[in-house]
């Protein structure tokens, strides 16, 4: 089932999601629905807070871009090591339209649970280590724009507030008509 997708500056995009106490049926309909929601935006990752959802748990799907990796959905995801610097020209399917450079790590290892229980530890490069990151700030309360200037921070929250009012509005205004 596709989910929709919160718009920054939606509260909840601030908060701290919590950790999964069991891998259970209900977060695996909660990753396959993650995955469909993810893949209908056309997007790379998406985290648990994005919709609605505040449990520690990502997917993310480099393939187009790094055909070696393979979808993957982290529950729980702590990042253990980073190393390198890399900057890195990011969207967010939470601030549709717009993007901006972020300094990150270059190289992530990351120890997860994956949808069967099972810890797992990877060591993430290019794209697959910058989504990581990017997905992980999100379980944390933090999106992108967070590591960019606040005057370009302010000028894309009001962009996104006029998205979302405009979205707000849609179904009501043409009703009215």
């Amino acid at each position: 089932m596709v989910r929709e997708i919160l718009i920054w500056p939606d509260p909840i995009l601030k908060q701290k999601a919590k950790p999964v106490a069991k891998v259970d049926d209900t977060v695996r309909a909660l990753v396959k629905d993650m995955f469909e929601t993810m893949y209908a935006a056309d997007g790379v990752g998406l985290a648990a807070p994005q919709v609605g959802v505040l449990q520690r748990i990502i997917v993310l799907d480099t393939t187009p871009r790094q055909p070696e990796s393979k979808p993957l959905a982290m529950i729980n995801p702590e990042i253990v090591a980073m190393e390198g610097e890399t900057t890195y020209t990011e969207g967010c399917l939470s601030i549709p339209g717009e993007s901006e450079d972020v300094d990150r790590a270059a190289f992530v290892t990351v120890k997860y649970l994956d949808v069967d229980g099972n810890e797992q530890t990877l060591r993430c490069d290019d794209l697959l280590a910058i989504a990581v990151q990017h997905e992980t700030d999100h379980l944390n309360g933090t999106v992108f724009v967070d590591h960019v200037s606040t005057l370009k921070r302010e000028i894309i929250r009001k962009k996104m507030k006029r998205l979302k009012a405009s979205r707000d509005d849609g179904p009501r205004a043409s009703a009215s008509r």
